[in-house]
């Protein structure tokens, strides 16, 4: 049986990651609000990185059968804020999708293209008159 100070040092090995994970969590929730692109860039890399430690830290200990209840908890609550981020940025990017549908239809909508030729659908040959 593991002695108190074991878990107290696999506690503190898990906490880092972990603090490092919802920190990342933290600030790319705030570039987001900000709508700040590069941010949102660095902190996703950044909390990417977390994520892999913190899972490979998370899974060696439960091979172990050592996670201390309280912070699996906070692990499954940083994987549902990961989960909604994700959702979020992938709304945002599909109203983005279609405003540019919008404003730049992917077909024209005239006969003649600006160059003065005939604009058709390739059907995956050549035909020639």
């Amino acid at each position: 049986m593991p002695s108190s100070e074991t878990n107290e040092s696999l506690s503190q090995e898990l906490e880092l990651p972990l603090v490092e994970v919802e920190s990342c969590l933290n600030l790319l929730g705030e570039a987001l609000l900000r709508r700040d692109t590069q941010a949102i860039e660095l902190h996703a890399a950044s909390l990417h990185v977390a994520l892999a430690r913190a899972i490979e830290r998370f899974s060696a200990a439960a091979r172990a059968g050592n996670v201390p209840a309280g912070l699996r908890n906070r692990l499954v609550l940083a994987g549902g804020r990961v989960a909604a981020q994700r959702e979020s940025l992938a709304r945002a990017t599909a109203a983005l999708d279609r405003a540019i549908d919008v404003l730049m239809p992917a077909e024209a909508t005239g006969v003649y293209s600006a160059s003065g030729k005939a604009e058709r659908k390739s059907l995956g040959g050549s035909i020639q008159a």
